[in-house]
């Protein structure tokens, strides 16, 4: 169970801070929340304290991880579905997982490859959802503004 100023990551959300713990009603049963305020995408959000297992939620990861998600950026892109609908379906499953490692893996495929062709719109949304997911992140484990979050990942690729 997490805290009143945790930071944790709600998948496809991003990174956020615990503002609150709340009992709600829901259809006439009683749930513990914790009230997520996640600035960088401009939400709040209630997540279900007996659900986070189930949505991936999880703890910012520690400053020392940093290294890694460059190493992930830096790396070769990896091989993807030419048809752009289950490439798609493909890296939404991937950032689903909560994984950081996925998500900027993820982030690289998708900036390489418009570099090389622009993406549909689709993509293009995905992208920048993927982006914002781990630049959050990097935010809160390494201390970064969001433009030097966004200059290491840009850096990085």
């Amino acid at each position: 169970m997490f805290n009143v100023g945790d930071y944790i990551v709600y998948p496809m959300y991003g990174a956020g801070i615990i503002t609150d713990i709340v009992e709600k009603d829901f259809l006439g049963e009683s749930r513990t929340y914790y009230s997520v305020s996640l600035p960088y995408s401009r939400m709040d959000a209630s997540v279900p304290v007996d659900n986070c297992e189930k949505l991936g939620v999880r703890a910012v990861i520690d400053q020392s991880r940093i290294e890694e998600v460059i190493e992930v950026l830096k790396a070769d892109t990896e091989p993807m579905n030419p048809n752009w609908n289950k490439r798609y379906r493909e890296n939404t499953e991937r950032m689903q997982t909560g994984n950081i490692l996925e998500v900027a893996a993820v982030v690289r495929n998708l900036v390489r490859t418009d570099r090389a062709k622009p993406l549909s719109t689709g993509e293009k949304k995905l992208l920048g959802t993927a982006k914002q997911i781990l630049e959050s992140e990097l935010i809160y484990s390494g201390g970064y503004t969001m433009e030097q979050a966004d200059e290491l990942v840009e850096s990085s690729i």
